[in-house]
């Protein structure tokens, strides 16, 4: 009898065991149990963290080449631009992931933008001396030259907020930023090309140029923001700060919009 008892406790001891394996959904692999209690949590799509990316040599806009048409807010009616002004500009960027989220990262650099505004039959008196404001005189009426446009070249350090849709291949990920650019006047002149008469005949054909900074201010604050797909996107941006300095002409502010390169 107490053998039978015996058996019988050992028999129900096996199904305690086996239910409470069966429970907690655990298997015998390797010598060992694992539990599969937390396999439905597997299914769920973790958020990629920086641990868990490559992201050390990832392609995030290291370089970016920019190509924009060029106006003015605030322009005067002697300001008379014509044509399609336009700018260039190339940047090399650093780019900074956050640890917490991956598709969010800076990116800090160094670069140049160069911008061209072109004028129909107007000068811009950069280099006068003697002139307490920038004067645009209409050279309609006179002799004048085909082409004039003013350049305006600045040093620039971009500062942007990114955020890219897909961290762990931006090639092929569409990608937003936010920023600001801390820009230095480098140099501001005038280029005049093929003098011609009041007909509109051209009587001489050679280049002026004339150049100073002293009606402009020396840095400027630009907002910009882009989007874009890979290597290539969409970007605007406006000068927060005047062009013209306080007293020395209107208060006009820059502004571009235009097609961004970038990559590596």
């Amino acid at each position: 009898m107490k053998k039978l008892l015996g058996i019988a406790l050992l028999v129900m001891s096996g199904h305690v065991v086996l239910a409470q394996v069966d429970s907690t959904k655990s298997s015998y692999k390797n010598g060992s149990y694992y539990s599969h209690q937390n396999d439905t949590t597997k299914n769920k799509k973790d958020k990629p963290t920086y641990a868990s990316l490559n992201l050390k040599n990832r392609p995030n806009d290291h370089f970016m080449i920019e190509f924009s048409y060029d106006n003015w807010i605030g322009k005067t009616d002697s300001m008379n631009t014509s044509g399609f002004s336009r700018g260039f500009a190339m940047y090399f960027m650093y780019d900074f992931p956050f640890k917490s989220d991956p598709h969010f990262s800076v990116g800090l650099g160094i670069g140049v933008n160069a911008s061209n505004i072109f004028f129909d039959k107007t000068e811009v008196l950069v280099a006068a001396t003697g002139n307490q404001t920038l004067a645009f005189p209409s050279t309609a009426n006179t002799a004048h030259f085909k082409k004039y446009k003013l350049v305006l070249t600045n040093l620039e350090i971009p500062l942007e907020l990114r955020y890219a849709f897909n961290p762990a291949n931006t090639n092929k990920s569409w990608k937003i930023a936010l920023g600001f650019k801390g820009g230095f006047l480098m140099s501001a002149y005038t280029k005049g090309k093929d003098l011609e008469n009041q007909a509109g005949q051209v009587t001489d054909y050679y280049i002026e140029k004339k150049s100073s900074t002293q009606f402009f201010n020396g840095g400027r604050i630009v907002g910009t923001a882009r989007v874009s797909y890979g290597f290539i996107g969409v970007f605007g941006q406006l000068q927060l700060t005047p062009l013209i300095k306080n007293g020395a002409g209107p208060t006009v502010n820059p502004y571009s919009i235009g097609i961004v390169l970038s990559g590596l």
